[in-house]
């Protein structure tokens, strides 16, 4: 989720959910130990629990991180060894990774050994190019288990690090669920989360009688809305935004009050807007609100009045739809 999950799609999210864990886009240690800190951490209060994901090989350079991660207040580190991409490759991390179980599990110990309080987990695949075999993935699992790691989250696909994007790579290789299941059946002590094609909230909870938690990844950042139902259904509390026919707009209303606070911190609101563009997905009117949101020729305008003409474009189509029903 590159470029995807920062810190002002998290607090959007937030608006939605409070219990689903949050985690950051994928962060390099090289970006960490080298780079600006306080931008690739920093993040608001209000989204705990938060994980901070990181990319990287070399034990002592993810021990170092994890220390960043725990001072900074994160929930969770959790290191990929999941992403396919060739750039990634290049760096000897991600998916590549698990090809060198070894060197995960030491890594992961370094990580372990530097943090006092918050959990060391790793996100995987279920193999690599045409390696289908179980085993492959169980001796991964146990490996990394013995090093201290007592929660993964499985992509239930292989990566093929050659040939494919990937784009490609969350779509050509084949969903393969019951490894995962397995995996929670031979593993019961640890934690396994699934990831990976599940779209509904009923896919949800059809996983959720086999392994520990489902992790979703595009399916919520474009369909952010489904998010709402999630605290009631899955965590058995109450969430952040009413469900009934007032939710959105109650979320929208806080949204352009953190937009406005962006503004007043001199950063353009638009940087955030682009998360928030799913927000009225199946409703009447989202394809007229995300144009005059998108516009830009109104990025200069302070959120609050960008808003009214977006609540106005969608409203107008709503009320033709309305019409068009009574007259039907």
């Amino acid at each position: 989720m590159l470029d995807w999950t920062d810190r002002h799609c998290r607090f959007f999210h937030r608006l939605l959910t409070k219990q689903t864990r949050l985690y950051t886009e994928m962060v390099t240690t090289g970006a960490l130990l080298h780079g600006d800190q306080p931008r690739h951490l920093d993040f608001n209060p209000e989204e705990h629990p938060v994980a901070l994901q990181l990319g990287g090989s070399e034990p002592a350079d993810l021990a170092a991180c994890a220390r960043l991660a725990e001072r900074w207040g994160y929930d969770e580190v959790n290191l990929n060894c999941g992403c396919p991409s060739e750039r990634v490759q290049r760096g000897a991390f991600g998916a590549c990774l698990m090809a060198e179980p070894g060197l995960v599990a030491d890594g992961v110990k370094a990580m372990r050994d530097a943090v006092s309080h918050i959990p060391v987990t790793v996100k995987h695949r279920i193999g690599i190019d045409r390696i289908e075999s179980y085993d492959f993935v169980r001796d991964f699992v146990g490996r990394i288990a013995e090093a201290g790691c007592e929660v993964f989250i499985v992509h239930a696909r292989n990566a093929w690090l050659q040939g494919l994007s990937p784009k490609e790579n969350r779509e050509v290789p084949p969903l393969r669920y019951e490894l995962v299941h397995r995996l929670k059946r031979e593993f019961p002590a640890l934690t396994i989360v699934l990831n990976g094609g599940i779209k509904t909230d009923a896919e949800i909870a059809e996983q959720l009688q086999y392994v520990d938690g489902v992790m979703v990844g595009r399916q919520a950042y474009h369909e952010p809305w489904q998010m709402a139902a999630w605290d009631e259904r899955f965590f058995g509390r109450s969430g952040p935004a009413e469900l009934g026919p007032g939710g959105r707009e109650q979320v929208e209303e806080a949204w352009i009050a953190y937009l406005q606070q962006q503004v007043a911190q001199g950063r353009p609101w638009s940087q955030a807007m682009r998360h928030a563009l799913g927000l009225w997905n199946g409703a009447a009117g989202a394809r007229r609100w995300r144009q005059v949101w998108s516009d830009h020729h109104l990025k200069g305008l302070p959120p609050a009045v960008v808003q009214g003409q977006a609540s106005a474009a969608r409203l107008g189509v709503a009320a033709h739809v309305a019409q068009g029903a009574r007259a039907a």
